[in-house]
């Protein structure tokens, strides 16, 4: 008989929030493999627990690799164990390739529910959390991040995301500018930790105070696109924004704004601009 491959949700902070079944899992699995050995050490020594069977390496550096060998395991009837670092493996992390791999060959595929960044910010954002999207990491190049924005800059449902500490001030900004200053998004940091923080406002506000610096780990909520009321046609944007302008607005701003009241992009309203200036 074939073995079982067992994903298990850790900690995203608080070691207190293990689930119990964690603890049996690591004691009785044949084989753990983990994203990162001297965590899943420190995590053990925690919960008190001494795996029994063999510890591994399983990163994005040795996925690829290693995943043959946790198949033939599973194969010969190995009970394998799949930990990352945080939270439940596959999601933005390893694992994918490893149960694509076991569902191709038959072999049976659980979890150990656990703690969840993508859910514990949703749930503490504020935002709505009746429809959502997990959109993971953004390219980390600024052209490929704003592509990617793009995509879904009339995307109705909430946007989850995760980053990093040295890039969210380049992150929001980039938000700001395809969604909107005004569209509504929550910071999650260091949930579950000691210096656990969720700043809420808007994405031009949350911009301004990334700018300052943020540490620890990063999920970002933003709020779904709005309904647009009217359709409205380049034309009317550019006859917008001039109204705007001649009441003292700065041309950027102006942009902006009728980008929100339109429900469009903000580029969609500056490149219109552009073209009929050219006319």
């Amino acid at each position: 008989m074939t073995g079982t491959l067992v994903l298990a949700g850790t900690p995203i902070g608080d070691i207190a929030d293990a689930p119990p079944r964690l603890a049996e899992e690591l004691a009785g699995a044949d084989v753990v493999a983990a994203e990162d050995t001297r965590r899943l050490r420190r995590l053990t020594q925690a919960l008190g627990v001494t795996p029994k069977g063999r510890v591994v390496s399983y990163f994005e550096g040795n996925e690829a690799a290693r995943t043959p060998e946790l198949v033939e395991e599973l194969l010969g009837g190995a009970r394998v164990l799949l930990v990352t670092d945080a939270g439940m493996p596959s999601v933005s992390d390893p694992g994918y390739r490893l149960v694509a791999a076991a569902v191709e060959k038959d072999i049976k595929v659980t979890a150990v529910p656990g703690p969840s960044a993508v859910l514990t910010a949703l749930a503490l954002s504020g935002l709505p959390v009746d429809r959502f999207c997990f959109e993971g990491f953004l390219p980390r190049k600024a052209g490929e991040r704003l592509s990617r924005l793009r995509e879904v800059s009339g995307e109705r449902r909430t946007l989850v995301y995760f980053e990093a500490p040295h890039r969210l001030d380049d992150t929001l900004a980039a938000m700001a500018e395809v969604f909107g200053t005004e569209r509504r998004a929550a910071v999650c940091r260091e949930l579950t930790k000691t210096y656990e923080e969720v700043r809420r406002g808007s994405l031009g506000e949350l911009a301004e105070w990334a700018a300052e610096g943020v540490r620890g780990e990063i999920t970002v909520v933003v709020e779904g696109a709005p309904e647009k009321a009217e359709a409205v046609d380049a034309e009317e944007m550019v006859r917008r924004v001039r109204v705007r302008e001649e009441a003292g607005e700065r041309r950027k701003e102006a942009i902006a704004a009728v980008a929100v009241e339109v429900g469009v992009p903000k580029r969609v309203v500056f490149d219109a601009v552009v073209a009929a200036k050219r006319r």
